[in-house]
């Protein structure tokens, strides 16, 4: 049989089936992306961030408040939050592939699941309700381990890389959580009657076992966003109620210096990736007698770089990888601003559905 030539061919192709293979082609999650949480429409909106476009949205269960994406960019797991002691358990799981939800994680006992974050595979989250914060491993579908802090409403969580400390903001009790693993020193070893042990002899039953010491550090009322800077040597925490920053020295374990901010209702704060700038993001519609909704912080000096008014009140803040730019949730009027990070001024915006919050990054 004789080859038919491509241009006969597609004259051959229905139309239909045209449309629906571009439509396909189009349904692909870009890379980089971003993504915004909808809270108030339980959704998750997918963003070109080249051409600031809404191209899908997937349902994401009840309440969605924190997001983050797997280390491939593939999956995303949003927090299905519904506020301190509510009934609410799950963690919702998006395929970003082919923008569909998966089945989501039940907690099971765990409740008001918020913070998340991601190291060495696996998936760590807070529970406000339990006072503590859990570990999922997308590998065997389980959680494999919890440890409560004892402080209330544990929020916000950041794992470092080698896994040796883990941070947590615990809003009521006004204070950061920092959990280190620790050794114990071994027992002393007792020769057994009649000589010393055998060669070669392990540690027996009551060998000491790598265990995790919690101290909790006081920042300020209503501690809620924090960030660890790029070296690991200092968190800064913004104080919601207090209208406040701490620093917190993490070698130390003590607050060094606390200082006002102006923004109103202190959210979230992130550092930039050079470690140079800090931004911090307010709920409040306007912090200061300019209006601002966003505060850039010079990490060296302390001292305050800019205001912005971004038009409300704000929350979620995601810097991109090379520092270029920053989104921020405008929650209380329905967008994300676009902020360049070299201008320091606002640079665009993306209409949303209601109350964005939570954002994150598909590399």
């Amino acid at each position: 049989m004789a080859a038919m030539h491509p241009r006969r061919f597609w004259r051959t192709v229905p139309l239909g089936l045209l449309l629906f293979t571009a439509k396909c082609t189009t349904a692909q999650t870009p890379s980089p992306a971003l993504l915004v949480l909808e809270k108030s429409d339980d959704s998750l909106a997918i963003v070109d961030p080249a051409s600031l476009k809404i191209l899908g949205r997937v349902p994401v269960g009840q309440d969605p408040h924190e997001i983050i994406t797997s280390p491939g960019g593939k999956v995303a797991y949003i927090s299905n939050y519904g506020g301190n002691d509510s009934n609410l358990n799950t963690i919702a799981v998006v395929d970003l592939v082919a923008r569909k939800p998966l089945p989501s994680i039940n907690l099971g006992a765990l409740r008001s699941p918020h913070g998340l974050a991601f190291s060495g595979g696996k998936l760590y989250f807070t529970v406000e309700t339990n006072k503590a914060f859990g570990r999922y491993d997308p590998a065997t579908q389980k959680i494999d381990w919890v440890l409560g802090t004892g402080q209330d409403r544990t929020h916000m969580i950041e794992v470092s890389e080698r896994f040796d400390r883990i941070f947590t903001s615990n809003v009521t009790s006004g204070t950061i959580s920092i959990i280190e693993q620790v050794m114990p020193s071994p027992p002393p070893q007792t020769a057994p009657a009649g000589g010393a042990p055998p060669p070669g002899a392990g540690p027996g039953p009551g060998a000491p076992r790598k265990t995790w010491k919690i101290e909790n550090v006081a920042s300020g009322r209503g501690c809620e966003g924090f960030d660890v800077s790029p070296d690991g040597k200092e968190i800064w925490a913004a104080n919601a109620l207090d209208g406040t920053v701490t620093i917190i020295d993490v070698a130390s374990k003590k607050a060094v210096q606390t200082f006002p901010i102006s923004v109103n209702h202190a959210n979230r704060l992130k550092f930039t990736p050079d470690g140079q700038r800090v931004l911090v993001s307010g709920l409040g519609a306007g912090g200061s007698s300019k209006g601002s909704n966003l505060e850039i912080v010079d990490a060296a000096t302390h001292k305050e770089i800019k205001q912005l008014n971004l038009g409300g009140g704000s929350a979620g803040i995601l810097i991109v990888p090379d520092g270029s730019r920053a989104y921020v949730a405008v929650s209380e009027k329905n967008k994300v601003a676009v902020v360049d990070l070299k201008s320091l001024e606002v640079t665009g915006e993306i209409q949303t559905g209601k109350q964005p919050d939570g954002l994150a990054w598909v590399p």
